[in-house]
């Protein structure tokens, strides 16, 4: 527990100025680790998406500090922050976010694609393609990889959407209320696959939610209130 991958240290965030401004993330530090499911609870309006934003580096902070394996992200331009997000880092959101007029496939391969050196470009999409055969099969998906999104639940969506933050081999994955538009079944096949990948693909898996019924497969619970991180809140246990 020495190297974590990813540390925020003393985040703050405001919008609006002057009078105005509205104090949402006030000084917050976490810490995440290589292979650690880690779930923050908090109601809405608690600050949870936007420190997500903020260390999915699609967003900067008042003050405070992101690393990512001990280094620091804030000297990195937009171009440097833009690969660290495609090689580094892997989203879920709410909306599974599909785009429609590609396939399953595609869809997963994107984040590939979008890397790709061009010089390696047909070796490398081979490569890709081959990844994303085996997570559709990890997730017994692989006989929807030339559906479109319109042809397949939302339980398959999301869980296609998993397997697209987990094309590049992250070593961080963000997940923001991934099951909020999902049924309690397909909700809870969720949860145990973002258990799953934190143990096999060894990555620092963070959700945030409201949802407690996600606490029983964390390894760790914290609690977000008024943009603050507190320990496991009394009677929750992961």
């Amino acid at each position: 527990m020495d190297n974590p991958v990813l540390e925020a240290k003393a985040f703050v965030k405001s919008y609006g100025q002057g009078k105005a401004a509205v104090a949402v993330l006030r000084g917050l530090d976490l810490t995440l680790q290589a292979g650690e499911f880690t779930v923050i609870l908090g109601p809405s309006g608690s600050g949870k998406s936007t420190l997500l934003n903020l260390l999915g580096l699609m967003d900067c902070p008042d003050s405070g500090e992101i690393l990512f394996s001990g280094i620091s992200a804030g000297h990195m331009n937009e171009e440097e922050h833009a690969r660290l997000r495609n090689e580094k880092l892997g989203f879920v959101f709410q909306f599974d976010s599909l785009l429609p007029e590609f396939t399953v496939i595609e869809n997963i391969t994107m984040p590939a694609r979008i890397g790709l050196n061009p010089r390696l470009r047909p070796q490398a999409l081979d490569q890709a393609e081959a990844r994303a055969r085996e997570l559709l099969g990890g997730f017994a998906l692989e006989h929807l990889r030339e559906r479109f999104p319109h042809q397949i639940s939302g339980g398959e969506k999301q869980r296609v959407a998993l397997c697209r933050a987990l094309i590049n081999r992250p070593t961080v994955v963000l997940a923001d209320e991934p099951t909020g538009n999902l049924d309690k079944r397909n909700g809870e096949l969720v949860f145990k696959d973002l258990k799953a990948l934190s143990e096999t693909q060894n990555a620092a898996v963070l959700m945030v939610t409201h949802n407690e019924s996600a606490c029983s497969r964390a390894n760790r619970v914290l609690h977000m209130l008024d943009g603050s991180i507190t320990k496991n809140p009394e009677g929750v246990r992961p």
